[in-house]
């Protein structure tokens, strides 16, 4: 016989097998030999008291042979020689999730990807972190894997309703995830692992008979009587397809650019813009776990907070327990910050965006006082670029005032609440440094005031959240695509050009990596019942 049931036990009982059998047994009143096994289905961590709780539900076997879990392996055919073939521009979550899909649906995928594979992209990643040095092809964001693959590898999502979570989370398996990526609350890979993963979906591709080209940038689309006849790439070469997938992500701006000047439909789109803060992991544990030091069964602490500031939202965004800051800028003289973790979260820093929402309104007030005639001045409300330049000028501001080589202008947490600068800096996991800088000075007005604000009311959630031991870090910015392209919501096809299908976080449909896995599934999935 099987049962499902839910324990809650303590995190040193939760870490051993035998003690979990146990309890297995006294919660259905059987012997602990009438157990034969379990596997955990579902696992979270419940801080909420000073005692922490592990919940898990397992699936438990009694008086049965013990089954474990089988890895669901998805089998993707050979479509070398398929009769239709779909371009996709992106190799991101999605649009490798995109070109297995097809795959499995007899279509044959061709992947042009602006940059490095992930093996290559190191390279690049250690000028940029030791040197300063952006290469705006292969950075943090562009390059194999996308945004995500040297940026944390988080699965978590709350779009349920976009696809199937479960199959994205298989595939990660299938191909190298570890096993807890199933059942855990908050799934992780870890930056230090997802290259490998990658690397191994992209051999599948291959070996399926996809077609995968690096360092092969989409420069301009031919199109008439509403469908694309062929896609220019910057080395010359012209290519054609049955349908186009867009799966560039949200840092793509040339593309943005591309279709402003092609007359191709794209809409200006809210996103959320701050900075990145950084406290000891220790101080997030002690708030957390209600302790002075973390209990050695429980992972760093992590946080989500949310707080409505002037009647605007502020809230933390891709937490990093055990983490590090990383200089994500994708052109020269432009400073941006993100966070990722290794896969043990080892790290003695805890970091998180922290960021306030911006809508067309603020930009234009912003651009009032503050005019960029390098953007050609097309910031009235009609712009659909209009967020892109608001973003890229507040970017432009940090790396001046950073005074170069990615070096980010930085506040301690209650300086930055007094609008004090800094005497001097905490350490900080940020490899290119830090320039004491008051952040009045980089960020716009509303920004500063609503962080000041969201800061004071997360220290009154968070006891010692508000400390000088934390270092405010300018600038986040990339949360999402301050562009949307539009897409009809049954054939997911854009409305002049019905063969192209914008995708993902690029074109305003996603949040992270299993939302974008998700979307380029469904993408593909609505292009083969199409061509």
């Amino acid at each position: 016989m099987q049962k499902e049931i839910t324990l809650k036990l303590k995190p040193e009982e939760a870490a051993a097998d035998s003690i979990i059998q146990t309890y297995i047994a006294k919660t259905i009143g059987i012997e602990p030999t009438d157990v034969n096994g379990f596997i955990i289905t579902k696992k979270s961590i419940d801080a909420r008291s000073k005692q922490a709780w592990v919940n898990i539900t397992v699936q438990v076997f009694i008086n049965e042979p013990f089954i474990n879990r089988e890895k669901e392996i998805y089998s993707y055919p050979t479509v070398s020689s398929a009769n239709k073939k779909v371009i996709i521009v992106g190799a991101g979550p999605a649009g490798l999730f995109a070109a297995l899909e097809l795959i499995q649906l007899g279509i044959q995928p061709i992947i042009i990807e602006r940059g490095k594979d992930v093996k290559a992209r190191r390279r690049d990643l250690a000028k940029l972190n030791k040197e300063g040095i952006v290469n705006p092809e292969s950075n943090y964001c562009f390059g194999e894997g996308g945004a995500g693959t040297y940026s944390d590898g988080k699965l978590y999502t709350r779009s349920s309703k976009r696809g199937n979570i479960d199959k994205v989370l298989q595939i990660f398996y299938q191909f190298g995830a570890d096993e807890n990526v199933l059942y855990q609350s908050h799934p992780h890979i870890g930056t230090n692992k997802l290259p490998q993963i990658i690397t191994s979906i992209r051999q599948q591709i291959i070996n399926s008979g996809g077609i995968i080209h690096f360092e092969k940038k989409l420069i301009d689309i031919q199109f008439n009587n509403n469908q694309i006849q062929s896609i220019l790439t910057a080395d010359g070469d012209t290519l054609k397809a049955d349908a186009y997938i867009l799966a560039t992500g949200h840092s793509a701006r040339d593309i943005f650019e591309l279709l402003d000047r092609k007359n191709i439909l794209i809409e200006a789109k809210p996103f959320a813009l701050g900075v990145r803060i950084e406290h000891p992991q220790q101080v997030i544990d002690a708030a957390q776990y209600h302790c002075l030091k973390r209990n050695e069964y429980l992972p760093p602490a992590s946080y989500s907070l949310v707080e409505q500031v002037n009647g605007r939202g502020v809230f933390s965004f891709c937490m990093c327990p055990g983490g590090i800051i990383a200089p994500a800028a994708t052109d020269r003289e432009e400073l941006v910050v993100n966070g990722w973790s290794p896969s043990k979260r080892n790290n003695p820093y805890a970091n998180s965006g922290m960021v306030v929402q911006v809508t067309v309104d603020d930009a234009l007030h912003y651009f009032k006082k503050n005019p960029r005639p390098s953007f050609n001045n097309k910031h009235d409300s009609n712009s659909p670029l209009l967020l892109m330049h608001f973003q890229q000028a507040i970017e432009k501001k940090a790396f001046i005032a950073g005074g170069g080589k990615l070096v980010a202008p930085a506040q301690r947490m209650v300086d930055f609440c007094n609008n004090k600068a800094s005497g001097n800096l905490p350490t900080c996991s940020y490899i290119p440094g830090l320039a004491s800088t008051n952040l009045n000075e980089v960020l716009p007005d509303f920004i500063f005031k609503n962080l000041q604000g969201g800061f004071k009311h997360f220290g009154k959630k968070m006891r010692g959240y508000l400390t000088n031991e934390a270092v405010v870090v300018a600038t986040e910015s990339r949360t999402s695509s301050p562009v949307r392209i539009p897409r009809d919501a049954i054939s997911l096809a854009h409305p002049q050009l019905n063969n192209l299908f914008p995708c993902a976080e690029g074109a305003g449909y996603a949040g992270g990596i299993v939302s974008a896995a998700m979307d380029g599934q469904k993408v593909a999935f609505q292009i083969s019942q199409q061509i």
